[in-house]
């Protein structure tokens, strides 16, 4: 199956996916070095990060939305409901995480919460990857137009 949301056959979802991976991923290793040296700029750095993800997280999620809707296998679109809300969770929790920086001085729990969406981050990529790796969603066979 062809992705539905796709530039020149070129799904759309995980050319943008890899943008809030990577911030929510530079934000965590910001958390950790904050915590050994001292939160100051690493602190910053984290938050506005995290933040980052969150607004590229919900842009990937609207072309994969639109994938997910035109899939015909049910197996497979299972696989991706468990993954948009596995995503969706990760998106709440950094909410959550943001807001609590906002609002207070540094504390573990902000490391905890960064701990627990990577994590989640980690089950969702699986899912992503069973999805297009085994059961080939959003790939175009050959000859397939």
């Amino acid at each position: 199956m062809i992705a539905k949301a796709s530039i020149a056959k070129h799904p759309i979802h995980p050319m943008i996916m890899p943008l809030p991976l990577g911030l929510w991923v530079f934000a965590f290793i910001c958390d950790l070095v904050a915590r050994y040296v001292g939160f100051g700029l690493w602190g910053i750095f984290a938050f506005y990060s995290m933040g980052a993800g969150v607004i590229f997280a919900l842009i990937a999620a609207l072309p994969g939305l639109v994938d997910l809707y035109f899939m015909d296998d049910w197996k497979v679109k299972k696989i991706g409901i468990w993954h948009m809300s596995i995503n969706l969770a990760i998106v709440a929790l950094c909410l959550i995480n943001l807001r609590w920086r906002f609002a207070s001085a540094p504390r573990p729990g902000h490391l905890v919460l960064s701990v627990v969406s990577i994590l989640l981050l980690i089950v969702s990529g699986w899912l992503g990857g069973e999805m297009v790796y085994v059961h080939r969603a959003a790939v175009a066979e050959r000859g397939e137009e």
